[in-house]
């Protein structure tokens, strides 16, 4: 698995969510993960979440962090678990640099106290499974309460690359778990 951090701002607008986007935007070929910061506008027609399509929640930062992770499988469940462990893995960076057990998961969001900090979604494709995860930089002008990486003095391209690296990891543990035992009868 690789990863990339992409200095160039680019608007999420959901249409990023799509096969092969590290592919076609850095080159990489196979499972990825990448990053870049800028604005987050998802209109309803490129919403994948059905529960915030049928509310009509709009989803809007002035500026996120976003990544967008890709496994050459089609398996939602294991997509769904592995945006599970990215959140996880998310939290707990912010709780390392910030000295405390401020921010908490709630399914696969984020949460200090009761502003968001997060947006996430997982799907597939006909050739694999796709992750989004926005996390705010700034909490300006959202549509809901919400913190960011600067309320926490968090600079998101250090954190960006910490966060793809230790998902690389993660997954190259679980790649090593699974082939390290033999079969039971």
């Amino acid at each position: 698995m690789k990863y990339r951090l992409v200095k160039d701002e680019i608007m999420y607008t959901g249409e990023q969510l799509q096969s092969n986007f590290a592919y076609t935007t850095c080159g990489i070929v196979g499972d990825s993960i990448i990053a870049f910061c800028g604005m987050c506008d998802v209109k309803l027609k490129a919403m994948v979440d059905i529960e915030d399509l049928k509310a009509g929640r709009a989803i809007y930062s002035e500026s996120m962090l976003h990544f967008i992770v890709e496994h050459h499988d089609t398996d939602l469940e294991k997509a769904v678990l592995r945006q599970l462990l990215l959140a996880d893995i998310i939290k707990d960076i912010i709780n390392d640099s910030i000295g405390r057990l401020v921010v908490r998961r709630v399914n696969s969001d984020l949460y200090d106290e009761n502003a968001k900090l997060s947006i996430s979604v997982a799907t597939v494709t006909p050739i694999s499974s796709l992750i989004h995860f926005g996390i705010n930089i700034t909490s300006i002008n959202t549509p809901v309460k919400t913190k960011g990486l600067r309320d926490y003095t968090i600079d998101p391209y250090e954190f960006a690359n910490l966060v793809m690296d230790r998902y690389t990891k993660e997954i190259d543990k679980i790649t090593t778990a699974r082939c390290k035992v033999k079969w039971v009868q």
